[in-house]
Formats: C-alpha cells, structure tokens, sequence
C-alpha cells in the first residue's frame, strides 16, 4: 500500500502522522511512504531522517494526496484538504466530527473511508489512541492556565504554589478521566489545591486509592460544580464521552459567581468544548474574556510540545497504521473490533452513532458494511 503523510496545516500545528520509526516498520512490511517534504521539521525529524529509511519525500500535498493509498495526519482535515480526498482512499487521523458539522458533510461526500483515532478502543474500553494526547494535554493544562492567571495576561495574578503566608491556587478539575487525572497531578505538583470532580464512583475511589492526600475528589453534581467554581481561581475542563459533543457544565450564568481574573481551561475543546463559552483559539492567540473571566482554549494543546507528542501518539498508531496497510480497512476491522469502533465514514454513509446523534445525520451500523462493495 503506499502510505502518504502531508504536511500539517491547521495554525501552529507543528506534529506530524507519521514519524521517521514508523515509516521505516511500514516499509519494511513492503508499503512505500510518500512524506510531504518538511512535513516533520517541527517535531525535529528533517527530509533526510525519513530517507535514510526508506521514505519517498514529495514536495506538495497535492502530490501526497494524489499517490496515496491512505493519508495519515495528525489533526482533522482542513477545508482544502478535503478537496483532496478521493472515493475509496483511507484516512486515518483525528476527527472530532461531532462538533463539525462542515467536515463531516464534507468527509462523507468525498466518498473516503475515514477513521478516527479518537473512537478506537482497547479491551478495557479505554481510548488507545486518544490517551496519549490527553495525557500531554492534561500535563499542559495547569501550565497554560498558570500563564493564563497572570496579570499580564488578563489573569488574577495568582500563583499556583503561593509562598509562606500566602496560599496556593485553588484548582478545580472537572472530569477524573484521562486529562483530569494528569491536570491534577501537575496542578498538585506545582503546589496547588487541587479538587478533581468526576460522576464515576469506582474512579474517585481509585483516585483516592493511588493518590491519597494529593489532591481530594468531590462527585460531579451540579450544586458541587456551581460551588467549587465559585471558589476556584483556576477550573480545568476535562470531560469526554467518546466521539460525541462535550456537555456544557458551565453556564455563561455561572461566571458571575466567579473571582474577575479566574482562568477556565477547556481541554474539551476538540469536542465543542465543557463551558458554553468556549470556542476554540490557537496558540499564536490562545486566550480571550467573557464577563472577565480568562479563557484558554487552544484546540491542538499537544501541538506546543510537538516533538513530544509526535513520538508518543506515533507510538500508538504505528499497529493500527501497518495492520490497515497490510489487510486493507475492512480485513483489519474485520479482525479487530477496537480498530472498527474507530470507522466514522464510509463511501458516503456515516458509521458513528455519537455523531449522527450530535449532527442529526442517518447512521448506518459499520459492521453492515463488510460484505458490500
């Protein structure tokens, strides 16, 4: 199969899909890989790393779209990108399409055949492929919004870990998950006084278990929300429910009961977003004011960290990458049920529940879809 990886293209978006390992395993399995040239300077692999193994480096996207077999990227297709997209081509990157209606309309008439890192699952029901972006993104978490209470930039002034006689932030976590455990950790870390509110008993149980005094879990009612963000000078959003828009646990209402100057980070923000306020920046411009409340929600957080988080989301995909490239979409959906709760489009028909939900589109089952064709 050839394997084509361009450049990335959405605003400070320096990761790239395939990394200089991944694209030698590919092509020792027999694949060619064709790598938009520059495409992995900002995670600090040049042309020359990818040719040293084999890699074929083109100069255009239009070229990389046009030989490959399937497109592997990090972030969802841009508009041009799409136009790219043929009819029985694979793409396989990060979707987020429940909070897009424009990409899903127009992922579904290219007739492509797309999955999303996103909703592949493991055999614990955890999310491979997501997991370890959400945990660079909860480790960058408290740092952004620590920069972001800063007076300069429109914050409190506040520091995280405060000084003799003086205390630390308060910091308010919401979702124990993946990106709340990791936010939490760090917030603690750096001094803070961390509270992670979560709806799962059995998690808060294990958070308690693993991390004791560290920081406290509370249960996600909406009186305790409306009471810890009254207080909080800090509130990180970490809630997930796999492929679907993020619920909205903030109110603009609810800023009112804020201190001026409280940062809200919103990690959900590739899903809509967990504040009704939210809408999504990028880094060269990361936050904004409602009501004086400071608002960071930069929608590639692991972008900052390119290097770091090229290494470890390639990692990941690397098996799912070489078992699509080696069976073909539907033999290795076929053989892994995980890697099928990944496909969200096929030839023109929605797969994904969750976002046929959020959009109001017709869904078709995607295990319907082996036999036809």
């Amino acid at each position: 199969m050839k394997i084509g990886c361009p450049t990335e293209i959405k605003p400070q978006e320096f990761r790239v899909g395939i990394t200089p390992g991944a694209a030698h395993e590919a092509v020792d399995h027999g694949h060619e890989v064709i790598i938009q040239s520059g495409a992995g300077i900002g995670a600090g692999f040049d042309d020359a790393a990818y040719i040293a193994v084999g890699a074929k480096i083109v100069d255009t996207a239009h070229e990389v779209f046009a030989i490959a077999d399937m497109i592997v990227k990090v972030k969802e297709p841009q508009a041009e990108e799409r136009k790219m997209l043929r009819e029985g081509q694979i793409l396989f990157t990060y979707l987020h399409l429940a909070p897009d209606p424009d990409q899903t309309h127009d992922l579904i008439a290219s007739g492509a055949t797309c999955i999303a890192y996103e909703t592949v699952t493991d055999r614990s029901g955890g999310l491979p492929l997501l997991a370890p972006m959400s945990e660079v993104a909860g480790k960058l978490a408290p740092q952004v919004g620590a920069w972001t209470l800063q007076k300069a930039n429109g914050g409190r002034g506040v520091l995280m870990g405060g000084v003799p006689g003086v205390g630390p932030a308060d910091v308010v976590v919401i979702g124990g998950g993946v990106v709340g455990t990791h936010a939490a950790r760090v917030a603690a870390g750096m001094g803070a006084a961390v509270t992670v509110l979560d709806r799962s008993l059995p998690r808060m149980r294990y958070l308690d278990d693993v991390f004791g005094s560290v920081f406290r879990t509370r249960y996600a009612s909406k009186a305790n929300i409306a009471e810890l963000i009254a207080q909080a000078d800090m509130v990180v959003g970490a809630v997930l429910i796999p492929g679907a828009a993020a619920p909205k646990l903030v109110s603009r209402a609810d800023l009112g009961t804020m201190k001026p100057g409280s940062a809200l980070v919103d990690v959900a923000i590739d899903q809509g977003g967990c504040f009704e306020t939210s809408h999504a920046t990028t880094h060269e411009n990361p936050i904004y004011d409602v009501d004086g409340i400071m608002h960071y929600c930069v929608a590639n957080m692991p972008g900052a960290v390119a290097r770091t988080s090229t290494i470890a989301l390639g990692n990941a995909t690397m098996p799912f990458m070489l078992a699509l490239a080696d069976k073909g979409w539907k033999l290795a959906c076929t053989d892994d049920p995980h890697l099928m709760a990944g496909l969200n489009i096929h030839a023109g028909k929605l797969t994904y529940a969750a976002v046929g939900q959020a959009l109001g589109l017709p869904v078709i089952a995607p295990e319907t879809l082996i036999n036809v064709d």
